[in-house]
């Protein structure tokens, strides 16, 4: 039984017989059925390079000699034993981020969430390329990621459908934005300097979780 499906949208490669709704012998492709879905595949994307991020974060802390979450920076980690797996999992992250950009516009035509999504993700890949030991370059790099990672969950809501998540992503940009305020002006409270840096960084990359799941549902 067809339904809600118009004579335009059918495609009949054999012929069709009719009758009260129902078809045989007949194949057919709906119009949209070649579309490229490009949400998707953004949100496969970013999936991936996220969730082997959190992995070898994971990992890496483990491995690292008396690493404290606390005391230490998250970039302490692409120094020593762990750089091999630190840095090469920051570096794949920034980069399946970026690549994510491309489809995200291909698909909304939308130039502000495309571009912070870019350069969030080139300033996680040059996290990876340029370790904490080569200076300034890695500061700029870190606070390029922090700050547009931030900026995209809040600009997000022009391109996620579901309420629910325009407001996690909103609260979840300016959780990231407000702490990397307080971690820049030196105001780690409790938390320590390496506690205050995984509150920029954790909140960008729950939503970068939520942000992919709804791209993943786009129809």
């Amino acid at each position: 039984m067809l339904k809600n499906v118009s004579y335009e949208q059918l495609f009949f490669n054999e012929k069709c017989i009719l009758d009260n709704g129902l078809v045989d012998k007949v194949k057919i492709c709906l119009c949209d059925s070649r579309r490229v879905h490009h949400a998707r595949i953004a949100g496969s994307i970013i999936f991936a390079g996220v969730a082997q991020f959190l992995i070898l974060l994971s990992v890496a802390e483990s491995v690292y000699p008396n690493y404290s979450v606390h005391y230490n920076y998250i970039s302490d980690l692409g120094v020593g034993v762990t750089a091999p797996i630190f840095n090469t999992s920051v570096f794949l992250l920034g980069a399946l981020i970026a690549l994510s950009s491309v489809f995200i516009y291909a698909e909304f035509k939308k130039k502000p969430i495309t571009l912070t999504v870019l350069l969030s993700g080139v300033g996680a890949a040059g996290v990876g390329l340029f370790p904490e030991t080569t200076g300034a370059i890695h500061g700029y790099l870190a606070l390029v990621a922090f700050l547009f990672s931030g900026l995209s969950a809040i600009i997000s809501v022009s391109v996620i459908r579901q309420t629910p998540l325009r407001v996690y992503s909103v609260v979840l940009g300016l959780v990231t934005i407000a702490s990397l305020f307080l971690y820049a002006s030196g105001h780690y409270y409790a938390l320590g300097r390496g506690g205050m840096e995984r509150l920029i960084v954790y909140p960008s990359l729950i939503w970068a979780l939520g942000f992919s799941g709804s791209l993943l549902g786009s129809s």
